[in-house]
């Protein structure tokens, strides 16, 4: 997935260079809390400071053989290191390092997730200001209802993206843990304070209890906060879908001086973004499943998490980064109708305004009962002969006899929608 809308520092943390970077970084910290318990000779430890590396070419190559990853990358830096890299590693398994090491990649990654959300919703600010008084229709189950503003879209979408954020952050604070314990957890070879030290080096905080890997259920609240933000992007982008349609038109995604639509009709002028981020977000959720069942080990631990989370990681993590700059690049360029708005609004002929007048009629003493079904009557005849509801409702007696033409016209106000918009945003700090 190469294009304008991918950061290369978030694929980069998903490296393979990256994580053996990252590996390499917890063994020698294990190594220099070692050093301050008198376990690791300091002349042995300042050789592995200098000399400790690795060569990716080589671990795969050692990997090839060995079938394990982590006695391969440790083969590779004691090639580099020489006899004083019998130090490295020990008293812990596999998993202090895997687990603890992707605690910081999940870090990183999540601070860039962090400064995508908060963009993402700056963008949904300046646009929930830009339409504040755009008046369009509101719709429910597909159908027109009321009268709404454009820019309440936008702001109950901030809103609701700031959700997520807080998701985010708690998730993340979540698994910024890191284990140095042993091979079932029991520190049988490795003193609790050394992993209290080592996580403290490393800006982690020690977990409080493990097997031989920190359970998954942490990482699954991880890929919960992704799947709620890629649930959010489809919400967002499929209703920039709706809007966009030929029926619709009342928006409409950016179109780029040569760009074409359509192989074979030139007049196209389709959502391929929103259509794209619709379908990633959609891979971005299915991810989440997998994370769930990665939380059911055998007894202390076994490895069928290990291949789903080198696949789900990265990608949940690159997707969200995608999709949240595609789609915020869609929505601070978002093409808009206003006029159109209008038009449609029209569509109906005033049959938008019917909880008004029914709210009118029962205010001047009618029953509800009885005010709903004057209303509705007047209503389906307008659906069935494409009539002026306004034109029906001034002829009906029933009507006229309580309520003057000035109260009839007040029921047909496009801005009663609009009314409490103020309020509405400073609720939210827009």
């Amino acid at each position: 997935m190469i294009d304008r809308y991918t950061r290369p520092e978030m694929g980069d943390i998903w490296s393979q260079q990256t994580k053996y970077e990252t590996w390499l970084k917890v063994e020698i910290a294990v190594c220099e809390v070692l050093a301050e318990y008198g376990q690791i000779p300091s002349d042995a430890l300042k050789e592995i400071r200098q000399k400790a590396n690795f060569s990716v070419e080589r671990i795969n190559q050692i990997e090839a053989e060995v079938k394990h990853d982590v006695i391969a990358f440790l083969t590779s830096v004691a090639e580099f290191v020489g006899p004083n890299s019998r130090f490295i590693h020990l008293g812990m398994t596999s998993s202090d390092l895997l687990d603890t090491a992707l605690a910081l990649q999940i870090r990183k990654a999540g601070d860039i997730l962090i400064r995508d959300v908060e963009k993402f919703r700056e963008i949904l600010k300046k646009q929930a200001r830009t339409f504040k008084n755009t008046i369009c229709v509101g719709r429910s189950h597909g159908i027109h209802a009321e009268p709404t503003v454009f820019g309440l879209k936008f702001a109950l979408w901030f809103d609701e993206m700031g959700r997520n954020l807080r998701r985010l952050r708690t998730a993340l604070e979540a698994a910024n843990v890191g284990m140095i314990s042993g091979a079932v957890g029991t520190y049988a070879y490795i003193d609790p304070e050394l992993e209290k030290k080592v996580c403290e080096r490393l800006d982690l905080v020690p977990v409080a209890v493990s097997t031989q890997v920190v359970q998954r259920d942490i990482h699954a609240e991880v890929m919960t906060a992704l799947a709620f933000i890629g649930a959010t992007v489809e919400k967002i982008a499929i209703e920039l879908r709706h809007l966009q349609r030929t029926e619709v038109l009342e928006a409409e995604e950016p179109f780029s001086k040569g760009q074409k639509g359509s192989s074979s009709m030139p007049h196209k002028r389709n959502p391929i973004g929103s259509e794209n981020v619709t379908g990633l977000s959609r891979l971005l959720r299915s991810n989440l499943i997998a994370a769930l069942e990665n939380i059911a080990l055998w007894h202390e631990r076994d490895i069928s998490h290990s291949s789903v989370e080198r696949i789900i990681m990265p990608d949940s993590f690159i997707l969200a980064d995608y999709i949240l700059n595609r789609l915020g690049n869609i929505l601070d360029n978002l093409v808009v109708y206003p006029e159109q708005m209008i038009k449609n609004m029209q569509l109906t002929k005033g049959l938008i305004f019917s909880q008004a007048l029914l709210l009118q009629l029962v205010q001047k003493g009618f029953s509800r009962e009885d005010a709903y079904k004057i209303v509705q009557e007047n209503a389906m005849r307008c659906w069935k002969d494409n009539l002026d509801f306004y034109d029906m409702v001034k002829s009906d007696t029933r009507v006229t006899r309580l309520l003057s033409e000035a109260d009839i016209k007040q029921c047909f106000d496009p801005k009663l929608g609009a009314k409490h918009i103020d309020e509405i945003f400073s609720r939210i700090g827009i």
